[in-house]
């Protein structure tokens, strides 16, 4: 995609390619966020979506381990960055 000319309109989300949206979530990562524990480390045990949100930020700073847990982990951390932790309440009552 070339940048937007001055005077001219920027595309919509929909003329965009979708290779330039991240597609970082699956609707079962969800359910792992609120099922896996973290494997390593200080917080050794602890499920995803209860790390607190200092160690998250953490992982952004210095970088998420590759694989799974990293994504997982990335996930987590964006959603307790934008303040949407409520969205895994209903998931955990299950």
């Amino acid at each position: 995609m070339s940048p937007v000319k001055p005077g001219s309109k920027p595309p919509t989300l929909a003329q965009c390619p979708t290779s330039s949206i991240p597609a970082i979530m699956q609707a079962e990562d969800l359910l792992s966020l609120t099922t896996r524990t973290m494997p390593f480390g200080k917080h050794k045990g602890t499920l995803i979506c209860d790390l607190p949100g200092n160690y998250l930020n953490w992982f952004a700073r210095e970088g998420f381990p590759p694989g799974e847990i990293g994504r997982l982990l990335q996930l987590m951390q964006e959603l307790d960055h934008n303040g949407l932790t409520y969205l895994l309440d209903p998931i955990r009552k299950r």
